[in-house]
């Protein structure tokens, strides 16, 4: 999965270092990219679903060890429906992305993907009860503008499953709204561990739609992927203990080059010159709401 600023609750009181938060920031894009990567690699050949239901197994099983661990008590939710509520949102978005990388390359998919926070931004209105200025609204409209130029509807190049990044989004968003309400009762833990259990039923009930026989070499990829996209969630938890989300956004966005990287190397595909001019203005876009987002809980403590 791609890096989604602001993804987290809030964990234990914040020790201040801006450097060694924008550190654990490139790496956690790092190791996003590069199980991205390898997500794209089987999904020429094992279905989406196979590959997500990989990546969750050995994110329940990292995730069920550090909760028993650290305590039983870290299994308890005073939010349930909240909880199930965001694990539906995380597993719609995961198996939705997963499935774009068979059809699109990794660059243009990341990219499409940076417009969550603008779904953010219309979803709390009716979800939170915000009010939105016309500032915000106008750098969510700038920001689709860039995913149009991506996705490129009507052109000749355009597939239906540019789309799919677009939904995986929103599904993101959604979970996120939920991981807002939940910010002040819930310990990350808990909610990472409800997470990979709800994704996981889900995901187990509907293998059988799309169930093929696994070689070894493909079950061990599959868990390679679920334990980068696990130390990636927990670095990122990390970062944000040093600063905060809004002075890290710009950073996230290096898992675009990263994504550019790897996908020259490894696959042989650059993004074009549309890709990149809608990432900017998806990425510009973004870090304006995160701007807003700072003014606007300063405006609060105030």
């Amino acid at each position: 999965m791609p890096l989604r600023v602001e993804t987290m609750p809030p964990g234990p009181p914040r020790r201040d270092n801006v450097f060694r938060g924008i550190g654990l920031i490139l790496l956690t894009t790092c190791f996003f990219t590069t199980s991205d990567v390898a997500s794209k690699y089987l999904a020429d050949h094992v279905p989406a679903l196979q590959i997500t239901w990989l990546r969750y197994c050995a994110f329940l099983a990292i995730i069920l060890a550090i909760a028993f661990r650290t305590g039983k008590a870290r299994l308890r939710t005073k939010r349930p429906v909240l909880q199930v509520l965001r694990g539906l949102g995380v597993v719609a978005s995961s198996i939705l992305f997963v499935s774009s990388l068979k059809y699109l390359a990794i660059a243009d998919a990341t990219a499409t993907s940076f417009v969550t926070p603008l779904f953010v931004t219309a979803l709390s209105i009716p979800l939170l009860g915000e009010t939105v200025g016309w500032r915000r609204w106008l750098a969510t409209l700038v920001g689709l503008v860039g995913v149009l130029i991506v996705v490129r509807p009507g052109g000749a190049g355009f597939q239906l499953a540019s789309l799919l990044p677009v939904v995986s989004a929103l599904s993101w968003a959604f979970g996120l709204i939920m991981t807002r309400m939940m910010s002040t009762t819930e310990n990350p833990i808990t909610t990472l561990a409800y997470s990979a259990i709800v994704g996981f039923i889900i995901l187990t009930a509907m293998l059988p739609l799309q169930w093929q026989p696994l070689s070894g070499q493909t079950i061990l990829i599959g868990m390679f992927i679920g334990i980068a996209s696990t130390i990636g969630h927990w670095l990122l938890i990390l970062a944000y203990r040093h600063a905060d989300a809004s002075l890290l956004a710009p950073f996230s966005y290096a898992q675009l080059l990263w994504a550019s990287l790897f996908g020259y190397f490894l696959f042989a595909v650059l993004p074009d010159i549309w890709t990149l001019v809608g990432a900017v203005i998806i990425a510009g876009s973004g870090l304006y709401t995160a701007h807003r987002e700072r003014i606007r809980a300063r405006l609060i403590k105030a």
